[in-house]
């Protein structure tokens, strides 16, 4: 999609943004404990605005549009979404929340997608969101990968060297000037009194 100024989906801005709807499959679960079980299985890049609108049922199993949130890149995190491209196959990362409403027939809520594999650990990390990665399609791989051809910059890995202290040789056996004279310890002088 090109815009009025010749560039592609904003890949030339610092950060773009592309509306994804997101498939989630609920599916009985297979323990007493959990009644239902919820997983995204796809996103639909460039998807209308939808909340829970049934798209398939096999059976219990159902598939719904659950929801269309953004999926925005920035430029400083290029390194993120080359490790979700190098992935087999490429994907991007759906983050669900358990759903605050006691109402509501559905267990979970989508809270985001994201296409960095740095930005979802950071969510798996915390333990309170379900993280999935879900296969990117064709049309989502060549808009991250031109972002990301257009705003990568490799950085050479620099190793901190530790500074070398060396005290002056009139401050060896000194005491901190900042503290009183009467206010420390005093090291034996090998005297006995």
């Amino acid at each position: 999609m090109a815009q009025a100024d010749g560039q592609t989906d904003g890949i030339a801005a610092r950060e773009a943004t592309i509306m994804v709807g997101v498939v989630i499959r609920r599916q009985p679960g297979v323990t007493k404990w959990a009644k239902w079980f919820w997983r995204p299985v796809a996103v639909l890049p460039g998807a209308p605005e939808a909340s829970w609108h049934e798209m398939r049922r096999d059976g219990d199993a159902i598939e719904y549009h659950a929801a269309t949130v953004p999926l925005t890149v920035h430029r400083k995190e290029t390194e993120g979404y080359l490790v979700a491209l190098s992935n087999a196959p490429p994907s991007v990362y759906v983050i669900l929340r358990p759903n605050e409403d006691q109402g509501s027939p559905h267990d979970v809520e989508v809270f985001g997608v994201t296409a960095s594999a740095f930005e979802a650990q950071d969510y798996m990390d915390s333990g309170e969101e379900q993280v999935e990665a879900v296969p990117m399609p064709p049309e989502l791989v060549g808009w991250i990968s031109a972002f990301v051809g257009q705003h990568h910059v490799d950085e050479a890995f620099v190793k901190r060297k530790r500074r070398r202290w060396d005290a002056a040789p009139d401050q060896i056996g000194q005491a901190d000037p900042r503290v009183p004279a009467g206010g420390i310890f005093r090291a034996p002088t090998g005297r006995k009194q």
